[in-house]
């Protein structure tokens, strides 16, 4: 048989389950309290709240576990401690082009194998981590909202007369006998005096209620408020579309897409200044350092033909600006800033022959780019079908081929050869275009019979193009930005609203032969007593503002 708990007051208000002070007169309604001299927890008026609930069901359950403080302060901790960790090497993110499978091991031995492992070396956009924040910003709201709707009905309907019980056992207290014919002259005056000090009093006959700065009570709230809004801003940068922090290599001269964008990024002159020997310590001298390297970028916004390659973009142009470190091409929440060069020679275009050795024919010569070369080539009675390239060739340890960056370092194509004398489905041919490639790699035993029968070769260096020097980009955009500095400022708001002012209180009764005045503040117990002191002194009752101290915390 199910039991229910009286928490009727004997004033007869009908209190809700959970509640500790009567919402009508302030009694305290727990039996063990009645006669006990302890000083009320005020925190939240002794209000009902629904993590207090009976009987729970698994939705109050999951309730009660996020409304917690402790759970909260618990989770703050574990992402503290995660952040934390995620500091101890460089982030995955960090790198232009590396293998992090290998790259940690190598660098950091066991403890960065399993660094990696665990997923440290991504732990800002983990799974584990952005559920996290989730879970923060989750009790945020919880906590919140189990209190501050709660606390609003409270304060919103407060009594003026409270029963004698509440205004004993707050922490600051005056009680003493005084004539009940003076008692309505005496609280007229004491409310003026407490008006004077910015108080906003109410008076019911010989009962009084004075009461400043409530609004500093939901300085935590707005501070929750601004938190969540931060949290979710920091998730916002998850979603697509939202933030990037990427790297683009522009070749002088060339026009790149930046990825995952309309915009396309075109480097129309590289400039690096180096200093002079003279201009170096001792120690530096000879090493060639930068005094300065300046990229002459034009942005363009794609039109039309996006994504039709065969047609090719439209393009127009939004902005110029010369990018050097710490000034970026900034354009709509889109920033461009100078990061690095390479002012190595690489291969841009070559324009080889297809040399018969049986016949001593050459056809061609054909027009072949590194980055974007053409798939087919016709050649006399001969066609070239390019099946694969590797920008920067390199045979791994099961002798497997592969590319160890994007750039044209050593490059390497493999042609399928069509035409007379070979098979029908045809035959592969690997070409590397630079020379101390075709002999690191022995292009000709790669190749094996058929280099035998053909060769592909550049005539001259006239057939060859370098490309200027390469310029890195850091390209990042950040629309929740925004929104993580207002999350910020109303946070600080909360902060100082709650810290800067104190919720104030005090209740008077001059009734039956007897002043009893209990008051009550949130923080800095020695300014309410001041105030209290004042008052009676204003009044004529000269007392000690220690003398007004009922226990408890002084704070």
């Amino acid at each position: 048989m199910l039991e229910f708990e009286n928490t009727k007051c004997e004033c007869g208000h009908q209190n809700p389950v959970g509640t500790v002070l009567c919402e009508n007169c302030g009694k305290p309604l727990e039996d063990k309290e009645a006669d006990s001299d302890t000083p009320l927890e005020m925190r939240y008026d002794g209000i009902a709240r629904r993590s207090q609930k009976s009987n729970p069901s698994i939705i109050d359950r999951v309730w009660s576990f996020f409304s917690s403080v402790k759970i909260a302060v618990r989770l703050i901790v574990i992402t503290l401690i995660a952040a934390m960790i995620g500091t101890i090497f460089t982030q995955e993110n960090a790198f232009i082009s590396f293998d992090p499978t290998t790259y940690y091991e190598e660098r950091y031995g066991w403890f960065g194998k399993w660094y990696y492992k665990l997923g440290f070396s991504n732990t800002y956009e983990s799974w584990w981590f952005i559920l996290l924040l989730v879970m923060i910003g989750t009790s945020l709201v919880i906590c919140s909202l189990d209190r501050v709707l709660p606390l609003y009905r409270a304060l919103k309907k407060q009594q003026i007369r409270k029963h004698p019980q509440f205004l004993s056992r707050q922490r600051t207290v005056y009680d003493s006998p005084f004539p009940e014919e003076k008692a309505e002259d005496f609280t007229i005056l004491i409310g003026e005096k407490l008006k004077r000090k910015r108080y906003r009093v109410h008076r019911d006959g010989t009962a009084l209620l004075a009461e400043k700065n409530r609004f500093s009570r939901w300085g935590p709230y707005i501070n929750h408020i601004g938190l969540i809004v931060f949290l979710l801003a920091v998730l916002l940068r998850s979603l697509p579309g939202w933030a990037m922090d990427t790297y683009v290599t522009v070749p002088e001269g060339e026009t790149v897409q930046i990825p995952s964008t309309n915009y396309y990024l075109k480097n129309e002159k590289f400039t690096i200044d180096y200093y002079e020997d003279s201009e170096l310590p001792d120690t530096l001298k000879g090493t060639g350092r930068a005094k300065l390297y300046e990229t002459k970028a034009v942005l363009y916004s794609c039109t039309a033909d996006c994504d039709d390659p065969a047609a090719g973009p439209k393009l127009e142009e939004v902005k110029r600006h010369n990018i050097i470190v710490n000034k970026p091409l900034s354009y709509k929440g889109l920033k461009a800033y100078q990061f690095g060069f390479d002012d190595t020679l690489k291969l841009k275009t070559v324009k080889p022959v297809l040399v018969d050795k049986t016949t001593g024919e050459t056809y061609g010569p054909f027009n072949l780019e590194m980055r974007d070369p053409e798939l087919e080539y016709k050649l006399g009675p001969y066609t070239l079908l390019l099946k694969q390239k590797y920008m920067d060739f390199t045979l791994d340890k099961n002798g497997q081929p592969g590319t160890k960056s994007s750039e044209p370092n050593a490059p390497a194509f493999v042609f399928l050869i069509k035409g007379p004398g070979l098979p029908e489905s045809g035959e592969p041919y690997m070409y590397f275009p630079k020379q101390v490639d075709k002999q690191t790699f022995s292009q000709d035993a790669i190749n094996g019979k058929l280099a035998e029968k053909f060769e592909i070769k550049v005539g001259s260096m006239d057939n060859v193009t370098f490309a200027g020097t390469v310029t890195t980009l850091n390209i990042r955009t950040d629309r929740a930005m925004p929104f993580i500095w207002t999350g910020a400022g109303i946070s600080m708001f909360g902060l100082l609203l709650g810290s800067y002012w104190q919720h104030r209180r005090i209740w008077l009764r001059a009734d039956g032969n007897r002043l009893l005045i209990g008051a009550h503040t949130n923080k800095n117990n020695y300014g309410m007593r001041a105030d209290v002191a004042s008052a009676l002194g204003s009044a004529g009752i000269v007392v000690e503002p220690k003398s007004l101290d009922n226990g408890g915390n002084t704070a």
